[in-house]
C-alpha cells in the first residue's frame, strides 16, 4: 500500500481551538488511524510541524503528543519545500499577512476564519491564491455538526415544503473575569486585537445560511456592548470596546427570513448553545449542535390563546427525534479529511478563500448596518 507524506505547517495551535479541534481531534486522530485512505487505495499520512511564538509552549505541546517537529521560527518552517500545506489558527488580524507569505512560498492553504478583519484583505488573499494556482480552503465547521446535517437532510427530503423562516439563538454567559475567570480570551473584547462577536459569528452565519437555506441577500444588524468592563488573564481590568452581542436579521434568496441572536451575555435555557428553529409550510424543526427534532404539518396542534387558564397543550410534546441518517465524526476532522482528499485530487472542496471572504463581507456589512442603522444589500464577490 502506497503511503504519501503530507507535511503540514500548523501555526497557532497552542490556542484552545487550534490545539483541541485541529491538532488533537483532527490531525492526531488521522495519524493514529494510520493515515487517510484515498479512493485509489493509497494513504495520506500527515506529518505536522507545530509553530508558535512561544518556544516553551509549542515545544511542550509537541512533546505532550509525541511529536518531534516544532519551532518558533515561522520563516524557517515556510522555507522547507517538503512541508507543502500551511494551516493557520492564530490571530485574525495577522492572518491575511501570514496567508500571503505562505502563498508566496508556494504553499497550499487551509485556515480558520475570519480570514481577515477587513473584506479588502480577505478578498485580496483569495485573488492572490487564485493567481498562484494553489489549493486553498477555509474552516466551515458548523456545516459538519450533526444537528445542522440533519436539518439539511430534512430540506433535501422536502420535509419543510416551502421554508418560511429560520431563527437562530447562539451564546452563553461569558464571565467578566472578576469573581470568576472568563472562559474566553480577553482579545475577544478588544478592537485592537480583532475582537467582537459580529466579526466572529456573522462569518459563521454566512456559510451556514448560504449552504443550508439560501444565499444571503441583505442584512440588518444591531450590536451591543452589554458588559463594558472586564478583567483579563492577568486579573487587570480593561474596557471592552467591541460588541459582545449582535441581533441580526437576514433576507435570503427565495424570500426566507432568518434572524440570529448572538450573545456572550446571555444565560442558556434552551436545548443547546446553538439552536436553529426552521419553519416551513409542511413542517418545522429545531436543531442543536447534535440533536434535531421535527414536527410535521399533520402533527401540528391547534393552540388557542387564553392567558386565564393553564395551557392545554404541552408544547414540548409532538416533536419527533430525527435519527442519524449517517454516522457523524468530529466536525473539524470531517472537514480536514475532505480538504486532504481535495489536495490529492480525490474530491471537490467548495469552501475556499472566496467563501472566507464572503463571511468577512457579511461581518463588515453587519458592522456598517449597526453604525448607519439601516439595511445593507450584499453585493456579489467575483470568483
Amino acid at each position: 500500500m502506497t503511503e504519501k507524506r503530507l507535511g503540514i505547517i500548523m501555526n497557532g495551535v497552542t490556542g484552545r481551538m487550534g490545539k483541541n479541534q485541529h491538532l488533537i481531534r483532527s490531525i492526531l486522530e488521522i495519524m493514529n488511524a494510520g493515515g487517510l485512505e484515498l479512493a485509489d487505495g493509497s494513504r495520506v499520512m500527515p506529518d505536522p510541524i507545530l509553530v508558535g511564538r512561544d518556544a516553551g509552549r509549542v515545544g511542550a505541546l509537541a512533546r505532550a503528543h509525541g511529536l518531534s517537529r516544532w519551532t518558533s521560527d515561522l520563516d524557517a518552517a515556510m522555507a522547507n519545500p517538503d512541508d507543502t500545506l500551511f494551516f493557520d489558527a492564530a490571530t485574525t488580524q495577522a492572518r491575511a499577512g501570514l496567508l500571503t507569505k505562505a502563498i508566496e512560498a508556494g504553499k497550499d492553504i487551509y485556515c480558520e476564519k475570519p480570514t481577515s478583519d477587513s473584506l479588502a484583505d480577505a478578498y485580496g488573499v483569495y485573488q492572490k491564491a487564485k493567481a498562484a494556482g494553489i489549493k486553498h480552503g477555509v474552516v466551515q465547521d458548523k456545516l459538519f455538526l450533526p444537528g445542522i446535517g440533519k436539518l439539511k437532510y430534512l430540506i433535501d427530503a422536502g420535509f419543510f415544503g416551502r421554508i418560511l423562516s429560520v431563527r437562530g439563538e447562539f451564546g452563553y454567559w461569558v464571565f467578566d473575569g472578576d469573581l470568576q475567570p472568563a472562559q474566553r480570551p480577553s482579545w475577544n473584547y478588544k478592537k485592537s486585537e480583532g475582537g467582537g462577536i459580529i466579526l466572529d459569528m456573522l462569518c459563521h452565519w454566512r456559510y451556514v445560511l448560504d449552504n443550508t437555506f439560501g444565499a444571503v441577500k441583505s442584512v440588518s444588524c444591531l450590536g451591543a456592548t452589554h458588559i463594558p468592563k472586564r478583567w483579563d488573564e492577568n486579573d487587570a481590568a480593561y474596557e471592552a470596546d467591541v460588541d459582545d452581542a449582535a441581533y441580526a436579521t437576514f433576507q435570503l434568496e427565495g424570500g426566507i427570513v432568518a434572524h440570529f441572536n448572538s450573545s456572550w451575555a446571555t444565560r442558556v435555557r434552551r436545548d443547546d448553545l446553538l439552536t436553529l428553529h426552521v419553519d416551513g409550510t409542511h413542517g418545522s424543526a429545531v436543531a442543536g449542535l447534535r440533536r434535531c427534532r421535527s414536527q410535521a404539518l399533520v402533527n401540528t396542534p391547534t393552540p388557542v390563546w387564553n392567558p386565564d387558564i393553564p395551557p392545554a397543550i404541552d408544547y414540548q410534546d409532538g416533536w419527533e427525534e430525527v435519527p442519524d441518517p449517517v454516522p457523524y465524526d468530529n466536525a473539524f476532522k470531517a472537514q480536514w479529511e475532505l480538504f486532504i482528499r481535495h489536495l490529492y485530487g480525490d474530491g471537490p472542496f467548495p469552501w475556499d478563500l472566496l467563501a472566507g471572504a464572503r463571511g468577512v463581507q457579511l461581518a463588515e456589512l453587519g458592522l456598517q448596518s449597526w453604525a448607519e442603522r439601516r439595511w445593507m444589500d450584499i453585493p456579489d464577490l467575483e470568483a
